[in-house]
């Protein structure tokens, strides 16, 4: 008795359409690299999982280089679907991978990519803390300012990427300025410090100008040296 067999399974197939970008390259290739580079620099991402042509049109069998032209557009990320337009002779291009480009493309016209701007750094905060800084306790904020409404306890420690702000006593460590930042400053109503600090430049309390300590002071940089004047 012979066995009924199922039926085959329906192949199903439908029509898709990509967009292919199209790069035309010219001689001499060194500086079309070049200009490669700052494109994908000023654009990233923008050939990320795009398939390309290359168009060899503007390419002869004796280009200077040609040899390298595919594998530096793989080393760039670019993916190559088809070549068109050259000779797959060509005694340069005789190592490359060779597929076919599609048929039935149609040109689109020329392509900008996008130019990302530039990320500029990012803007100052302040940080405010309204309670006092009790000692053991560490505050640091590369970020900005901190303003700080009580007093920094002996034993605490302050660090701010910008200027530091007391508006009580401040008798712990104050370090402002962290990250290179030379034009930060120290502000306080009653300097008696253990040690201030400004770009890592330091003075500890034996240190620090007897006509400021114990008084409404402020301390900045000037050269490689702390100057500590009053404060009204």
């Amino acid at each position: 008795m012979s066995g009924t067999h199922p039926p085959l399974p329906r192949i199903r197939m439908s029509g898709r359409s990509f967009l292919a970008l199209t790069l035309t390259p010219e001689a001499p290739l060194e500086d079309w690299l070049v200009a490669l580079d700052h494109q994908i620099t000023r654009s990233v991402g923008f050939f990320a999982g795009k398939p390309v042509i290359l168009d060899l049109s503007m390419m002869q069998a004796d280009t200077p280089n040609l040899a390298f032209l595919l594998p530096a557009l793989k080393e760039r990320g670019v993916r190559v679907l088809g070549i068109e337009n050259g000779d797959c002779s060509w005694p340069a291009v005789a190592d490359w991978e060779w597929p076919e480009s599609p048929v039935g493309g149609r040109s689109s016209g020329p392509i900008t990519a996008p130019e990302e701007e530039p990320e500029g750094p990012p803007e100052p905060t302040t940080l405010l803390i309204e309670d006092p800084v009790r000692s053991g306790q560490h505050i640091v904020w590369p970020d900005g300012d901190v303003v700080i409404l009580g007093a920094v306890a002996s034993g605490a420690e302050v660090s701010a990427g910008g200027s530091i702000h007391v508006y009580g006593a401040l008798r712990g460590r104050a370090i402002a300025g962290i990250g290179g930042h030379g034009n930060a400053r120290i502000y306080t109503r009653n300097l008696a410090a253990e040690l201030v600090a400004i770009d890592g430049f330091y003075a500890t309390a034996e240190e620090m100008d007897p006509a400021c300590t114990e008084k409404p002071a402020q301390v900045l940089l000037s050269g490689e040296a702390l100057l500590f004047r009053p404060l009204p």
